[in-house]
């Protein structure tokens, strides 16, 4: 018999909002915790329109049809909070008072709430009252210039800002709060905004910087696809690998499997003069043949060869379904992705 996962009892009020706080719902529902989604009568327009059964973001989370800006539904939320130990909203700054919820009256009432608050840009700032979406914050926070070809930024989907940063910097706030409830008995407020959580993922960079190792210019760094044992090569059948020989023994595997160990001199690996020469050849070679069989031949290798696959070859992937990421009921999607083993 399974074990109760570790946050069954834990009840969440999560705040109708999109992107990273209903995603952070989504987690705390998948660790075991009852969320209940509270939501305007009429659709605010937010987001893209989906329906219920394919937004996964919102899937087993308990629906509550509250009009906040009406006395008596915010009695009823008023109501609901009464049993939570846990309150997310994702508004911008000031909302939440002007609808008479501040959280110092929360508290007052119910002082073992934790109160998660994330906005978008923060609550100071010329930006602060602006209307935003994860591409915004990723160029303000100066993550999108990095990302890219050389001739111009790419955008990364909204996996970096919204889920990345914002959505995991409030769940881990909300969960120290919790930690701290346990030890002391009383709630409080946790508060980021989806440009801190996004600058937060960044330090590693600002160190190299100032170590001389990273410069400013996209496609011209270690990990940014500049360096021939760190990039995404084309295959014959026009699919992609992906190569991540970072460490000489892993690079000198590389070369084994692509048969370059009598041509490439693995001990110029990080000599700048090499790289483009290195480039070329390595391309070359894994032109000849087709994604699936450079993945097959580096199968046994510690090479970091990995093949690019695509959201529905991922989802049927062996490793992939070895470790439960993914299931197929009733369509494909991701699994169980955190373990809590006996």
């Amino acid at each position: 018999m399974d074990a109760a996962p570790p946050l069954a009892g834990l009840a969440v009020v999560e705040l109708h909002a999109i992107g990273p706080v209903p995603f952070a719902g989504m987690v705390l529902r998948q660790l075991g915790a009852r969320v209940t989604r509270v939501s305007p009568p009429d659709d605010p327009g937010l987001g893209v329109a989906m329906r219920p059964e394919y937004d996964l973001l919102n899937v087993d989370k308990e629906t509550r049809l509250i009009d906040l800006k009406d006395p008596a539904g915010r009695e009823r939320l008023l109501a609901l909070l009464a049993e939570a130990d846990v309150l997310l909203e994702g508004f911008r700054p000031g909302v939440l008072e002007r609808l008479g919820l501040a959280p110092a009256e929360l508290l007052a009432r119910h002082p073992r709430l934790v109160i998660g608050r994330l906005s978008g840009w923060g609550t100071q700032g010329p930006l602060a009252a602006r209307a935003g979406h994860d591409i915004n914050y990723l160029a303000i926070a100066g993550v999108l210039h990095a990302i890219g070809t050389r001739e111009e930024p790419i955008v990364p989907l909204n996996l970096v800002a919204d889920f990345g940063g914002g959505a995991m910097h409030l769940l881990l706030g909300v969960l120290a709060r919790l930690v701290q409830r346990s030890v002391n008995g009383a709630g409080g407020v946790v508060e980021t905004s989806i440009l801190a959580g996004t600058v937060g993922l960044t330090p590693m960079f600002y160190g190299l910087i100032a170590g001389g190792i990273w410069n400013l210019r996209r496609e011209n760094n270690l990990l940014d696809g500049a360096l021939p044992f760190y990039r995404v090569y084309r295959c014959a059948d026009e699919r992609f690998v992906a190569v991540g020989a970072l460490e000489p023994k892993f690079y000198a595997a590389l070369l084994e499997v692509l048969g370059l160990s009598g041509e490439i001199d693995r001990q110029s690996q990080y000599d700048p003069a090499s790289w483009a020469a290195t480039t070329a050849r390595i391309a070359a070679r894994l032109a000849e043949r087709s994604r699936d069989e450079w993945a097959q031949a580096a199968a046994a290798s510690d090479c970091c060869l990995s093949p690019v696959l695509d959201f529905a070859e991922a989802a049927r992937h062996p490793h992939n379904l070895a470790n439960g990421l993914f299931r197929d009921e009733p369509f494909a999607q991701p699994g169980r992705t955190i373990g809590f083993p006996d």
